[in-house]
């Protein structure tokens, strides 16, 4: 049988792999979108995308378990389709998980589309190039390092989500049970070394992870003089 802890992380990991790949997704054309638009709901717009920054996660987790049940539309719909219930599955955590995510990957690729400019863009049409072609020969190149740290920060915050997986996906072993809630129970149980354990390596894990993004994220002359350094 295998480890639960090993098993937890092995959960976490896809969950947190596959939120990442759902909000690069469908954050991409979100945050194109944001930087783009002038009409005066735009500020309303960001503010939604940005309201999992502040708001709790058991409130979100709440109003999830509620819309997942049977006995509301979003969850019929999926028991309709798949023959499954939605509320306490991976499908269920993962769906938490893109949105309480999303402005960790949206904020980021905005930011960086609104420093872009339109010249290039423009320069790239005059030469024939549709759309896709643009993006992906002068867009996607100039905001790579961006594209790098919002799926890094999507992944990491995901990894460590805890209020909305408790709340619509439980503790279920194999299914929904992921490192911080493996914690949780430790701790609860006074097993403090295990609970030493995984809290060393997510520590560890979430500082390299951040160490990465400000590296990308220092410009290449101080990179050439930590190198020679």
């Amino acid at each position: 049988m295998m480890n639960p802890d090993l098993q937890a992380l092995i959960t976490t990991l896809q969950m947190a792999g596959l939120t990442t790949v759902i909000l690069l997704i469908i954050g991409t054309p979100l945050a194109w979108y944001l930087a783009k638009m002038t009409s005066q709901f735009k500020v309303l717009l960001e503010a939604i995308v940005a309201l999992p920054l502040v708001l709790p996660p058991t409130v979100l987790g709440f109003y999830l378990l509620i819309a997942f049940s049977p006995e509301h539309l979003p969850g019929q719909l999926w028991q309709q389709a798949t023959g499954q219930q939605l509320a306490f599955s991976f499908s269920a955590i993962v769906i938490g998980s893109v949105l309480y995510s999303l402005p960790f990957v949206v904020q980021p690729l905005q930011k960086a589309f609104e420093q872009l400019g339109d010249s290039l863009l423009e320069a790239g049409s005059l030469l024939g190039a549709g759309p896709i072609d643009r993006f992906f020969t002068i867009v996607f190149p100039l905001t790579k390092a961006s594209f790098i740290t919002a799926a890094t920060l999507g992944f990491a915050h995901t990894v460590g989500e805890f209020g909305v997986i408790l709340m619509i996906g439980g503790n279920i072993p194999g299914e929904t049970r992921v490192l911080s809630i493996a914690l949780f129970d430790h701790v609860e149980a006074f097993d403090y070394a295990r609970a030493h354990i995984l809290s060393i390596g997510l520590l560890i894990g979430s500082m390299l992870l951040l160490a990465a993004i400000y590296w990308l994220n220092l410009p290449k002359k101080a990179k050439r003089k930590s190198r020679v350094n």
